[in-house]
């Protein structure tokens, strides 16, 4: 299987819209992403993730793959966060930190999936996405917390977040066998693209205030590294290895290596516009990762696929 850059180019343009309307937003109309980042994290997000368990059906099955991608990026995000303490200043160290844990997996990696993926491979994508979301918004917004805050006022704002209610809520909901009125679902439809509107312009709007004092190549350099050196490779030997011992599916397999390749997230920018934490310097490295992405994506996919399918 092979995967055409030009592929990659719609995706990629729309987001680059929605991050130049974003810049306009900030530097012509003198909009403050700060209040977008707390709806976003607060409202939003929990609607969307809401929306898709439901949607979904969540299964044993399913919530394995959305536990194991959970675990991962958990583990990931803590093993950069040793190291990040000892080279970086501590805001810096907690946004890379958190950074490492997750990826551009529904902005980006959704319409690449879509091409991909027959459609039972999307489901298996998309509750794999799931478990990278609840890091982002557990232990991951906990360790860019404890780049500012003390551990007490970090969990405190662990627990205030909404998101981890949703998920709750959901799995009660199917857990219950009941129905979500059809009304509610078809509100719920407007959250989604709103997500991933607001997410984008947020990188804009933080870019519109960034001066060339901020470009920092260490920074940089290390969120580029774990994205696009350590991951792709830890999902390549994850495949490997789970393809040995447990027989992986080839739709689930290329799904695992599409979560391992796409670019920063997004929410890099939103939790650290949240926290006031050096969002600028993360705003740079999503938006170098998501330009590199129609390049890199295909040369890695081109690269992997043969070797899970062989």
């Amino acid at each position: 299987m092979s995967l055409d850059p030009d592929t990659l180019m719609g995706p990629l343009w729309t987001l680059l819209a929605f991050v130049g309307l974003g810049w306009l937003a900030a530097r012509r109309l003198a909009v403050d992403p700060r209040p977008i980042a707390t709806l976003l994290i607060y409202l939003i997000a929990p609607l969307t993730f809401f929306r898709g368990l439901i949607l979904g059906g969540p299964t044993p099955a399913y919530l394995l793959i959305t536990a194991s991608l959970f675990a991962a990026a958990c583990l990931v995000a803590l093993l950069v966060s040793a190291v990040a303490r000892r080279a970086l200043p501590g805001e810096e160290g907690a946004v890379l930190a958190f950074s490492a844990g997750t990826g551009n997996t529904g902005y980006f990696g959704l319409p690449v999936a879509l091409v991909l993926l027959p459609p039972e491979g999307v489901t298996l994508y998309l509750f794999g996405v799931l478990g990278v979301t609840l890091y982002e918004f557990t232990l991951g917004f906990y360790l860019s917390a404890r780049g500012r805050f003390s551990v007490r006022d970090s969990l405190a704002k662990i627990l205030r977040l909404p998101l981890i209610y949703a998920f709750l809520a959901a799995l009660l909901v199917e857990g219950a066998d009941l129905e979500v009125p059809n009304a509610v679902m078809e509100g719920l439809e407007v959250f989604p693209p709103a997500y991933t509107l607001l997410g984008m312009m947020i990188i804009g709007m933080t870019l519109g205030r960034v001066s060339i004092r901020q470009f920092d190549w260490r920074f940089i350099g290390a969120c580029v590294a774990v994205r696009y050196v350590f991951w792709p490779l830890l999902a390549l030997g994850a495949v490997l290895a789970l393809q040995a011992t447990t027989g992986l599916s080839p739709a689930l397999a290329t799904a695992l290596l599409l979560i391992g390749v796409v670019p920063m997230a997004a929410n890099v920018v939103v939790v650290a516009m949240e926290l006031g934490m050096a969002p600028e310097k993360g705003a740079l490295a999503v938006l170098l990762t998501t330009l590199a992405a129609p390049l890199l994506i295909p040369f890695y996919l081109g690269w992997m696929l043969p070797l899970i399918s062989g």
